[in-house]
């Protein structure tokens, strides 16, 4: 079953999308795979102008169809998730996320925005029709150290809360496979993730 690591920043690199291939990896290690998509590489104005005829729009709105699971993630600008980020998901139909298991992910500069997931991402999930919309994830600056060379580092709090979206959406894919989700204790994750990859403005598969 498919995975489609979705990234919202307007910028790449990024903590949030450093976050999101940090989990893309891990849910490797579980046997998932997947593929990427940052907003960011879609033509702009074919983006605003919700044009369907463009060829980068229709593939990258197919994506979304074609996976059996979103995980998502933005940095939290102005109390909410990005302009750009809304704008994508504005393109994809009413029943858009129809069937699909979501997992929300955001980063931002303080704990004032915890919430921001929850009152301003989730209901737009839950009005595209996901099946469940997994515990939202949100990592401050403080809780994400990133090395050139050792790659992304979490703190204890927040790895915790990082390895518990893991499992809880690698089951729910393993589920709608028809298949008994492995023991957590039979799954080794480490708190660091590789380097990040290097980057290509295209999807991605693992």
């Amino acid at each position: 079953m498919s995975i489609l690591l979705l990234g919202g920043s307007p910028q790449l690199p990024s903590s949030s999308s450093r976050l999101l291939l940090h989990i893309g990896e891990q849910l490797a290690l579980q046997g998932h795979s997947y593929a990427r998509l940052h907003v960011r590489d879609l033509p702009a104005r074919a983006l605003l102008l919700a044009d369907y005829d463009d060829a980068a729009i229709a593939r990258a709105v197919r994506a979304v169809a074609d996976a059996d699971a979103i995980v998502i993630a933005t940095p939290i600008y102005k109390a909410s998730y990005t302009g750009l980020l809304k704008a994508f998901l504005d393109l994809l139909p009413q029943d858009g996320l129809a069937g699909k298991l979501v997992l929300p992910l955001a980063t931002g500069g303080g704990h004032a925005h915890t919430l921001a997931l929850d009152y301003a991402l989730r209901p737009v999930l839950h009005a595209l029709g996901a099946k469940q919309v997994f515990t939202s994830i949100y990592a401050n600056a403080q809780q994400l150290d990133w090395h050139e060379e050792r790659g992304l580092s979490l703190d204890a709090p927040i790895a915790e809360r990082v390895q518990a979206g893991i499992e809880e959406l690698s089951s729910g894919l393993f589920v709608l496979q028809g298949q008994r989700p492995p023991a957590p204790s039979d799954i080794s994750v480490p708190v660091r993730s590789l380097q990040d990859q290097p980057y290509a403005p295209h999807y991605q598969a693992a």
